[in-house]
Protein backbone atom coordinates (compact mmCIF):
# COMPACT_ATOMS: atom_id res chain seq x y z
CA UNK A 1 0.00 0.00 0.00
CA UNK A 2 1.34 3.25 -1.18
CA UNK A 3 1.12 6.28 1.32
CA UNK A 4 1.75 9.83 0.31
CA UNK A 5 0.19 13.44 1.09
CA UNK A 6 -2.25 14.09 -1.20
CA UNK A 7 -1.91 16.34 -4.19
CA UNK A 8 -3.15 20.20 -3.88
CA UNK A 9 -5.78 18.57 -7.17
CA UNK A 10 -6.98 15.85 -4.50
CA UNK A 11 -7.43 18.37 -1.83
CA UNK A 12 -9.54 20.48 -4.12
CA UNK A 13 -12.11 17.94 -4.15
CA UNK A 14 -11.30 16.15 -1.09
CA UNK A 15 -15.03 15.52 0.03
CA UNK A 16 -16.16 13.67 -3.00
CA UNK A 17 -12.34 11.26 -2.19
CA UNK A 18 -13.60 10.74 1.33
CA UNK A 19 -17.19 9.87 -0.40
CA UNK A 20 -15.47 6.78 -2.30
CA UNK A 21 -13.89 5.59 0.73
CA UNK A 22 -15.15 1.99 2.02
CA UNK A 23 -16.80 4.14 4.75
CA UNK A 24 -19.38 6.15 2.60
CA UNK A 25 -16.81 9.16 3.79
CA UNK A 26 -17.80 10.93 7.24
CA UNK A 27 -18.21 14.17 7.66
CA UNK A 28 -15.87 14.89 10.28
CA UNK A 29 -13.28 13.88 8.42
CA UNK A 30 -14.37 16.71 5.88
CA UNK A 31 -12.18 19.44 4.29
CA UNK A 32 -14.28 21.75 5.90
CA UNK A 33 -13.94 20.01 9.72
CA UNK A 34 -10.20 20.71 8.94
CA UNK A 35 -10.01 24.14 8.47
CA UNK A 36 -12.47 24.18 11.08
CA UNK A 37 -10.29 22.61 13.85
CA UNK A 38 -7.21 24.58 12.25
CA UNK A 39 -8.48 27.57 14.14
CA UNK A 40 -8.14 25.57 17.26
CA UNK A 41 -4.41 24.90 17.33
CA UNK A 42 -4.68 21.63 14.84
CA UNK A 43 -2.41 21.86 11.93
CA UNK A 44 -4.25 19.68 8.73
CA UNK A 45 -2.74 17.22 6.30
CA UNK A 46 -4.11 15.05 3.86
CA UNK A 47 -3.02 11.61 2.73
CA UNK A 48 -3.63 9.17 0.66
CA UNK A 49 -3.48 5.48 1.47
CA UNK A 50 -3.67 4.01 -2.43
CA UNK A 51 -6.98 5.44 -2.94
CA UNK A 52 -8.40 5.85 0.52
CA UNK A 53 -8.51 9.57 1.48
CA UNK A 54 -7.11 10.16 5.32
CA UNK A 55 -7.86 13.50 6.47
CA UNK A 56 -4.79 14.16 9.59
CA UNK A 57 -4.94 16.49 12.32
CA UNK A 58 -1.56 16.99 13.87
CA UNK A 59 -0.73 18.60 17.26
CA UNK A 60 2.68 19.73 18.48
CA UNK A 61 3.93 18.14 21.91
CA UNK A 62 7.31 20.15 22.79
CA UNK A 63 9.71 17.92 23.50
CA UNK A 64 8.01 14.59 22.17
CA UNK A 65 7.07 15.47 18.59
CA UNK A 66 3.70 15.02 17.14
CA UNK A 67 0.37 13.66 17.61
CA UNK A 68 -1.41 12.99 14.29
CA UNK A 69 -5.58 12.60 15.02
CA UNK A 70 -7.09 11.05 12.65
CA UNK A 71 -11.46 12.58 12.53
CA UNK A 72 -13.37 9.63 12.48
CA UNK A 73 -10.38 7.69 10.35
CA UNK A 74 -9.52 5.95 8.23
CA UNK A 75 -12.01 5.64 6.49
CA UNK A 76 -12.79 1.96 6.85
CA UNK A 77 -15.63 -0.43 8.73
CA UNK A 78 -13.74 -3.72 9.51
CA UNK A 79 -10.28 -4.37 10.81
CA UNK A 80 -9.46 -6.38 7.79
CA UNK A 81 -9.29 -3.04 6.09
CA UNK A 82 -7.80 -1.08 8.95
CA UNK A 83 -4.77 -3.11 9.64
CA UNK A 84 -3.04 -3.06 6.37
CA UNK A 85 -3.20 1.02 6.71
CA UNK A 86 -1.90 0.96 9.97
CA UNK A 87 1.07 -1.02 9.05
CA UNK A 88 1.97 1.13 6.29
CA UNK A 89 1.18 5.08 7.79
CA UNK A 90 3.16 4.29 10.85
CA UNK A 91 6.48 3.93 9.54
CA UNK A 92 5.66 7.23 6.77
CA UNK A 93 4.43 9.46 9.74
CA UNK A 94 7.16 8.14 12.24
CA UNK A 95 9.21 9.98 9.29
CA UNK A 96 7.68 13.15 9.93
CA UNK A 97 8.59 12.93 13.91
CA UNK A 98 5.18 11.57 15.00
CA UNK A 99 5.07 9.62 18.07
CA UNK A 100 1.78 8.44 18.03
CA UNK A 101 -1.19 8.23 15.86
CA UNK A 102 -5.00 8.30 17.06
CA UNK A 103 -7.53 6.62 14.79
CA UNK A 104 -11.34 6.80 15.43
CA UNK A 105 -13.16 4.67 12.91
CA UNK A 106 -16.02 3.61 12.90
CA UNK A 107 -16.07 -0.27 13.41
CA UNK A 108 -18.10 -1.68 15.58
CA UNK A 109 -17.10 -2.44 18.71
CA UNK A 110 -16.65 -6.15 19.15
CA UNK A 111 -13.41 -5.75 17.45
CA UNK A 112 -12.25 -4.01 19.94
CA UNK A 113 -10.11 -6.69 21.50
CA UNK A 114 -8.51 -7.28 18.19
CA UNK A 115 -6.81 -4.10 18.65
CA UNK A 116 -5.51 -4.57 21.87
CA UNK A 117 -3.85 -7.48 20.93
CA UNK A 118 -2.24 -5.35 17.95
CA UNK A 119 -0.32 -3.17 20.90
CA UNK A 120 -2.95 -0.27 20.57
CA UNK A 121 -3.77 1.57 23.39
CA UNK A 122 -7.31 2.68 23.89
CA UNK A 123 -7.70 6.93 24.10
CA UNK A 124 -10.88 9.20 25.41
CA UNK A 125 -13.08 9.46 22.67
CA UNK A 126 -12.54 13.42 20.78
CA UNK A 127 -16.13 13.22 18.28
CA UNK A 128 -19.15 12.44 20.30
CA UNK A 129 -20.55 9.63 18.97
CA UNK A 130 -18.27 6.24 20.35
CA UNK A 131 -21.81 5.68 20.78
CA UNK A 132 -24.88 6.77 18.78
CA UNK A 133 -28.28 5.84 17.39
CA UNK A 134 -29.11 5.50 13.43
CA UNK A 135 -32.16 5.53 11.58
CA UNK A 136 -32.30 4.11 7.97
CA UNK A 137 -34.21 7.25 6.24
CA UNK A 138 -34.05 5.06 2.68
CA UNK A 139 -37.25 4.68 2.27
CA UNK A 140 -40.50 6.95 1.25
CA UNK A 141 -41.29 9.66 4.19
CA UNK A 142 -45.06 7.87 5.05
CA UNK A 143 -43.54 4.40 5.23
CA UNK A 144 -40.26 5.95 7.69
CA UNK A 145 -43.38 7.95 9.78
CA UNK A 146 -45.43 4.71 9.91
CA UNK A 147 -42.13 2.74 11.40
CA UNK A 148 -41.21 5.40 13.96
CA UNK A 149 -41.67 4.22 17.73
CA UNK A 150 -45.06 5.10 19.13
CA UNK A 151 -44.07 7.90 21.13
CA UNK A 152 -42.07 9.67 18.77
CA UNK A 153 -45.44 9.86 16.02
CA UNK A 154 -46.83 11.08 18.98
CA UNK A 155 -44.27 13.95 19.33
CA UNK A 156 -44.48 15.11 16.47
CA UNK A 157 -48.32 15.10 15.84
CA UNK A 158 -49.14 16.31 18.73
CA UNK A 159 -46.40 19.24 18.07
CA UNK A 160 -48.34 19.96 14.82
CA UNK A 161 -51.49 19.76 15.85
CA UNK A 162 -50.53 22.64 18.74
CA UNK A 163 -49.10 25.15 15.74
CA UNK A 164 -45.06 24.49 16.12
CA UNK A 165 -43.89 26.16 12.95
CA UNK A 166 -40.60 24.63 12.20
CA UNK A 167 -38.22 26.90 9.94
CA UNK A 168 -34.97 26.52 7.68
CA UNK A 169 -32.77 29.74 8.75
CA UNK A 170 -29.48 31.23 7.91
CA UNK A 171 -26.68 30.96 9.99
CA UNK A 172 -26.25 34.71 10.33
CA UNK A 173 -25.08 36.75 13.56
CA UNK A 174 -28.69 36.91 14.73
CA UNK A 175 -29.14 33.06 14.15
CA UNK A 176 -25.95 32.05 15.41
CA UNK A 177 -26.66 33.69 18.93
CA UNK A 178 -30.05 32.40 19.14
CA UNK A 179 -28.90 28.80 18.49
CA UNK A 180 -25.67 29.41 21.18
CA UNK A 181 -28.39 30.55 23.48
CA UNK A 182 -30.18 27.59 23.50
CA UNK A 183 -27.69 25.46 23.40
CA UNK A 184 -26.08 27.03 26.38
CA UNK A 185 -29.41 26.46 28.71
CA UNK A 186 -29.45 23.13 27.30
CA UNK A 187 -26.03 22.27 28.63
CA UNK A 188 -26.19 23.78 31.52
CA UNK A 189 -24.79 20.83 34.35
CA UNK A 190 -25.43 18.75 31.35
CA UNK A 191 -22.22 18.81 28.73
CA UNK A 192 -19.22 21.15 28.19
CA UNK A 193 -19.77 23.09 25.26
CA UNK A 194 -17.30 25.46 23.00
CA UNK A 195 -16.87 28.99 22.70
CA UNK A 196 -19.58 31.17 20.74
CA UNK A 197 -16.80 31.71 18.19
CA UNK A 198 -16.14 28.11 17.39
CA UNK A 199 -19.96 27.38 17.29
CA UNK A 200 -20.60 30.56 14.91
CA UNK A 201 -17.42 29.49 12.27
CA UNK A 202 -18.31 25.95 12.38
CA UNK A 203 -22.17 26.56 11.23
CA UNK A 204 -21.46 29.53 8.87
CA UNK A 205 -18.45 27.55 7.08
CA UNK A 206 -20.50 24.48 6.36
CA UNK A 207 -23.77 26.78 5.37
CA UNK A 208 -21.34 28.54 2.98
CA UNK A 209 -20.26 24.69 1.77
CA UNK A 210 -23.72 23.37 1.12
CA UNK A 211 -23.44 20.82 3.53
CA UNK A 212 -24.81 22.22 6.85
CA UNK A 213 -28.41 23.71 7.24
CA UNK A 214 -30.07 25.81 10.90
CA UNK A 215 -32.97 25.05 11.79
CA UNK A 216 -35.67 26.75 14.35
CA UNK A 217 -39.22 25.66 16.37
CA UNK A 218 -41.16 28.54 16.97
CA UNK A 219 -44.47 28.70 19.23
CA UNK A 220 -46.44 31.85 18.63
CA UNK A 221 -43.18 33.30 16.57
CA UNK A 222 -40.78 32.55 19.52
CA UNK A 223 -37.36 30.25 19.17
CA UNK A 224 -38.19 27.48 21.23
CA UNK A 225 -35.88 25.19 20.10
CA UNK A 226 -32.75 24.59 17.35
CA UNK A 227 -31.21 22.45 15.51
CA UNK A 228 -27.88 21.90 13.19
CA UNK A 229 -27.75 19.34 10.87
CA UNK A 230 -25.18 18.18 7.79
CA UNK A 231 -25.19 15.78 5.06
CA UNK A 232 -21.81 14.49 3.07
CA UNK A 233 -23.00 11.87 0.82
CA UNK A 234 -25.43 9.02 1.97
CA UNK A 235 -24.71 10.31 5.75
CA UNK A 236 -26.62 13.27 7.80
CA UNK A 237 -25.44 14.12 10.69
CA UNK A 238 -27.46 15.84 13.73
CA UNK A 239 -24.72 17.97 15.23
CA UNK A 240 -26.45 20.54 17.53
CA UNK A 241 -29.62 20.68 19.21
CA UNK A 242 -30.91 22.54 21.68
CA UNK A 243 -34.13 23.85 23.46
CA UNK A 244 -35.66 26.07 26.28
CA UNK A 245 -36.09 24.83 29.95
CA UNK A 246 -39.65 25.94 29.94
CA UNK A 247 -41.23 23.74 27.40
CA UNK A 248 -45.19 25.34 26.68
CA UNK A 249 -45.30 22.86 23.97
CA UNK A 250 -45.06 19.06 23.77
CA UNK A 251 -43.07 17.44 20.99
CA UNK A 252 -41.69 20.56 19.57
CA UNK A 253 -37.99 18.91 19.37
CA UNK A 254 -39.34 15.96 17.90
CA UNK A 255 -41.00 17.64 15.19
CA UNK A 256 -37.73 19.92 14.61
CA UNK A 257 -35.95 16.91 14.15
CA UNK A 258 -38.84 15.30 11.10
CA UNK A 259 -38.35 18.32 9.22
CA UNK A 260 -34.33 17.86 9.68
CA UNK A 261 -34.87 14.33 8.45
CA UNK A 262 -36.98 15.34 5.82
CA UNK A 263 -34.11 18.01 4.71
CA UNK A 264 -31.09 15.05 5.19
CA UNK A 265 -33.61 12.96 2.95
CA UNK A 266 -34.36 15.36 -0.03
CA UNK A 267 -30.16 16.10 0.17
CA UNK A 268 -29.64 12.32 -0.53
CA UNK A 269 -28.81 11.05 2.78
CA UNK A 270 -30.41 7.12 3.31
CA UNK A 271 -28.95 7.16 6.76
CA UNK A 272 -29.25 9.85 9.79
CA UNK A 273 -26.81 9.81 12.63
CA UNK A 274 -28.24 11.34 15.96
CA UNK A 275 -24.77 11.78 16.49
CA UNK A 276 -24.36 10.31 20.60
CA UNK A 277 -25.92 8.65 22.97
CA UNK A 278 -25.37 5.99 25.77
CA UNK A 279 -23.78 2.56 24.68
CA UNK A 280 -26.22 0.11 24.14
CA UNK A 281 -26.36 -1.67 27.42
CA UNK A 282 -26.33 1.24 29.54
CA UNK A 283 -29.73 2.86 27.43
CA UNK A 284 -31.91 2.31 29.50
CA UNK A 285 -29.65 3.16 32.64
CA UNK A 286 -31.54 6.46 34.03
CA UNK A 287 -28.07 6.85 36.13
CA UNK A 288 -25.81 7.20 33.54
CA UNK A 289 -25.55 10.88 32.28
CA UNK A 290 -26.28 10.75 29.25
CA UNK A 291 -29.73 9.16 29.56
CA UNK A 292 -31.73 11.84 28.64
CA UNK A 293 -30.17 12.15 25.68
CA UNK A 294 -30.70 8.79 24.61
CA UNK A 295 -34.42 9.40 25.92
CA UNK A 296 -35.38 11.87 22.84
CA UNK A 297 -33.10 10.22 20.47
CA UNK A 298 -34.80 6.55 20.93
CA UNK A 299 -38.01 7.97 20.36
CA UNK A 300 -36.84 7.99 16.38
CA UNK A 301 -35.08 4.87 16.12
CA UNK A 302 -33.77 1.83 18.69
CA UNK A 303 -30.88 1.13 16.88
CA UNK A 304 -28.37 2.30 18.71
CA UNK A 305 -24.00 1.13 17.53
CA UNK A 306 -21.57 1.36 19.86
CA UNK A 307 -18.27 1.64 17.39
CA UNK A 308 -14.38 1.38 19.00
CA UNK A 309 -14.35 4.80 19.83
CA UNK A 310 -10.74 6.31 20.30
CA UNK A 311 -7.23 4.05 20.08
CA UNK A 312 -4.08 5.30 19.36
CA UNK A 313 -1.07 3.54 17.75
CA UNK A 314 1.99 3.87 19.48
CA UNK A 315 4.89 5.18 16.89
CA UNK A 316 7.67 5.85 20.00
CA UNK A 317 6.79 4.31 22.80
CA UNK A 318 9.22 6.11 25.27
CA UNK A 319 7.80 9.26 23.88
CA UNK A 320 4.52 7.92 24.34
CA UNK A 321 4.57 7.23 28.16
CA UNK A 322 5.72 10.66 28.63
CA UNK A 323 2.56 11.97 26.93
CA UNK A 324 -0.29 9.72 28.89
CA UNK A 325 1.58 9.81 32.35
CA UNK A 326 1.31 13.74 32.33
CA UNK A 327 2.39 15.75 28.82
CA UNK A 328 -1.20 15.03 27.43
CA UNK A 329 -2.92 16.61 31.00
CA UNK A 330 -0.46 19.72 30.70
CA UNK A 331 -0.86 20.19 27.32
CA UNK A 332 -4.70 20.13 28.07
CA UNK A 333 -4.67 22.77 31.09
CA UNK A 334 -2.18 25.19 29.04
CA UNK A 335 -4.14 25.00 26.35
CA UNK A 336 -7.20 25.70 28.09
CA UNK A 337 -5.86 28.30 30.33
CA UNK A 338 -4.86 30.25 26.73
CA UNK A 339 -7.67 29.65 24.52
CA UNK A 340 -10.66 28.68 27.12
CA UNK A 341 -11.91 25.58 25.26
CA UNK A 342 -11.03 21.71 24.75
CA UNK A 343 -7.25 20.85 23.64
CA UNK A 344 -9.10 18.55 21.07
Amino acid sequence: MAIRFASQDEINKWDELLIRNPDGGNIFSSYEFAMQKETGGYSASFVMADDIAITVLEKNAPGLGKLWYLPKGPGVSTFKELWPILQELGPFAKKYGVFAIRIEPEIDRHEQPTLSRHGMNKARPIIPNPSTITLNISRDLKSIMTDLPQKGRYAIKRAERDGVIIKKVKSNEKNCQIMFELLSETADGQFGIRSYDYYQTFWQRFERADLGQMFFAYVDDKVVAGAYAMVLGKKSTYKDGASVRQRTVYGASHLLQWHVIQWAKSRGATLHDFCGSPPSDEITNKDHKHYGIGLFKTAFSRNVVDYIGCYDLILKPAKYKVWVKFAERVAYRLHYYKHHDSYY
